[in-house]
């Protein structure tokens, strides 16, 4: 009994071996090459270089140009509204490419959350999502006044 019950726990050890992250020199050579895994399945040649790479389309822009000029820009950048559930202009928001905000022509401290810019003025948050794809969840609450609406780009 105990002879078997050691087997299966040696059996039971040697079959549950934990799964490892890709090697540094994997991961170094997937950054210099801006390949990642998947695309290298679909032909990046991680000995490349990322310009190389680039040209043969499989280096996306975003990691092309990592640390250039392009990376200032920012997907809150631009005049919105916030509008109540009537339709009523409730405040005007800009955002600069600098992610700095003005709420009514008034400046206003911002703060990256959650992949979000989130800003106060008095008793209202605003949210405004990084991820354009997500759609109906820039939004405003009034804490005070327990009411909330979308924020519109103009």
């Amino acid at each position: 009994m105990k002879k078997t019950l050691g087997i299966a726990i040696v059996a039971v050890l040697l079959t549950n071996t934990p799964a490892h992250a890709i090697s540094a020199k994997y991961r170094q050579q997937l950054e210099r090459s801006g390949c990642t895994e998947v695309s290298e399945m679909q032909g990046c040649d991680i000995k490349k270089s990322k310009a190389e790479n680039a040209k043969a389309g499989f280096v996306n822009e975003a990691t092309a140009s990592k640390g250039s000029a392009a990376t200032n820009k920012t997907p809150y950048a631009g005049q919105w509204v916030a509008k109540s559930t009537v339709g009523a202009t409730v405040a005007t928001i800009r955002v600069d490419k600098k992610e700095h905000v003005w709420v009514n022509g008034k400046r206003v401290n911002a703060k990256r959350s959650d992949g979000a810019l989130v800003f106060h003025d008095g008793k209202i948050t605003f949210t405004i999502q990084g991820d354009r794809r997500l759609k109906n969840e820039d939004v405003w609450i009034d804490s005070d006044a327990g009411t909330k609406g979308p924020i519109v780009v103009e």
